[in-house]
Order: structure tokens, then sequence, then C-alpha cells
């Protein structure tokens, strides 16, 4: 995949790599004998899920603009796994407070260097295929982001069957088009739904959320404020701190008494109005959050697995 060398040098990679994998955890101690997050492994070929994700964010940013963020005890699987590549940043949480807490930590770090950033967020536990169909969607959205810089342009992915265990992006009008692209109006978000809600989705023509979006640095920053701004006051200290000698305590102590929040709930569902989505076309997406769904897709492609099926329970 080449770059894009038209790209600004203020465009940034977020990736998201600090889950446990809990739903994973049983097949994969069967599989490798210990646990491992799923986004360290590989379930196909040699490259893990993160890896793959660091391939994908770099067809498109500088490795000197990704940063990636993670839990502290799986830091220096990131680190060992990044060996022989530009590291970017790599940025630990001491506790898992939620993905917004997960998205505003790197976003700290990325405004504190580049407060002209457009930030493109990758989580590391999703597959995708064919990555350059994928990449080429991501470019488009940061794309509109230019066109749309007050909005966050989400990728929204076609969905197969109505999947109560995923968020549903309800789109009303278009917003935008240009070279074959369209950006809806989001309306709004179900996140989770029941098995009716999931149904009644999929009749209507709503998308899949894949938590691949495109925004503005401070587009995302003042979302923040307005939305979940129990924890903003506390990354603000953070950024403050920045490559100072105090930045590793000042995480410790802002994380002490961090509230959980889910950047989907607590922030999607209430911005709405400041939400657009693209179609993802072209591309099969899935959630691995369960070990079914990795066996399910890797079938579905006729892509060999590196785990023997007796391990899915």
């Amino acid at each position: 995949m080449q770059k894009d060398l038209k790209w600004s040098d203020h465009l940034w990679s977020i990736i998201l790599s600090g889950g446990e994998g809990k739903r994973t955890r049983p097949f994969i101690r069967r599989w490798l004998g210990m646990h491992k997050p799923k986004q360290y492994c590989a379930f196909a070929g040699t490259r893990s899920m993160l890896q793959h994700t660091v391939d994908r964010a770099d067809a498109l940013t500088s490795p000197e603009r990704r940063v990636i963020v993670t839990k502290e005890a799986h830091a220096r699987r990131g680190w060992l796994q990044l060996r022989g590549k530009n590291h970017g940043e790599i940025v630990s949480q001491p506790s898992d407070c939620g993905t917004a807490p997960g998205i505003f930590l790197p976003l700290a770090y990325v405004r504190a260097k580049d407060p002209d950033a457009t930030v493109i967020v990758y989580p590391s536990d999703h597959f995708v295929y064919p990555e350059e169909h994928f990449v080429a969607a991501v470019r488009q959205a940061a794309n509109v982001v230019e066109q749309l810089p007050h909005h966050l342009i989400l990728l929204g992915a076609s969905p197969t069957q109505a999947e109560p265990e995923y968020g549903w992006i309800w789109s009303d009008r278009t917003l935008h088009c240009e070279g074959g692209c369209c950006v809806m109006a989001v309306e709004r978000f179900v996140e989770k739904p029941n098995p009716a809600e999931a149904q009644a989705a999929l009749e209507a023509g709503a998308l899949w959320n894949t938590m691949v979006f495109a925004a503005k640095a401070e587009t995302l920053w003042k979302l923040g404020w307005r939305h979940v701004p129990e924890v903003m006051w506390r990354f603000e200290q953070i950024k403050d701190a920045i490559g100072l000698a105090v930045e590793k305590a000042m995480v410790a102590s802002v994380y002490r008494t961090m509230p959980f929040r889910n950047f989907s709930h607590d922030l999607l569902m209430r911005a709405a109005s400041q939400i657009a989505a693209i179609r993802l076309t072209g591309v099969a997406w899935s959630d691995w959050g369960k070990p079914e769904r990795i066996a399910d897709t890797l079938k579905q492609l006729g892509i060999t697995p590196a785990f023997p099926s007796r391990c899915i329970a």
C-alpha cells in the first residue's frame, strides 16, 4: 500500500489497543495456553491484529505521527511487536476506564504536539479485508473532514445480519457528495440494540458502527468538553504535563479518579448532529469480539486459521 503523498504534516493516526479481550480469553487460552489480548494475536498468517492495524495506519500517515494507546500491563507486547519499525508514540493507561478515556488520552498527546491535527482513530481488534479498499475509505473520510471540519466522520459497514452486539448508525439525509463518495448526516445511534431493534435497523438500511473515524483534533476535544466534561478537565492536566518530568506521575494521579465512560454511549449518542457517516463498500468488516466471529469470517473468505478448530468451544 503506497502512501498518498498529498497528505499534510497535520494528519495523525490514533490506534486503540488497550482492551483485555475478555470474551476471547477462554478461546485464546485453549489455543496458546496463556492469556493474550486478541489484538496481539495472529489468527491467520504471521501479523497480529495490532500489526495489521499499524500497517493500515502507516499507509496514510507517517509513523512519527502515530500514537498507540495500550494498558500498562501490555505495553511491552506493543513495543515487541513493533520492533524494527518506527514506533511513533505508545502511551499507557494505568487502568481501563472505558473507550472515551482510551481515545482522549492519545488525543491529548496529539494536541500537545500539533494543535492543528486531523486524527484518524482505529480500533486494533477489528478485521477488514481487503485492506487496500479499507485504506481508500479512510482516505475519503479524512478528505471529508477538510470539507466539514466541525464534524466527526465515521465509517459505517454494510450489515449482513441483524447483529444485536454491534452499534448501529441511522442516517437521514445526504450532507455532501464528491467523487462518488456520499456523506450522510447521522440521525441517531443505537448501541447494542435488542434483537427486534437490530432487525428494524437492518430493514431500515442502518449501518454498523465500525468506530473508525476521522476528525479535527480540536473538534473532537470540544465534543469531549461538551458531553464528558468530567473526564476532560483531567486530560487538560495531562496535556499540560506532556514532555515534563511530572508527565508519568500526572497520568497515574489523574487515572486514580478517572470515571468510566464509553465513547459510543456517552458521546456519539449525544452528539449525532455533529457526526456524519460514509458507507464502507467492498470491504468485509467484523468486530472480532467473539471466537465464533473469527472462525466464521475466515471460513467465509477461505482463509486458513492459525488455530485448530477444536479451540472454538
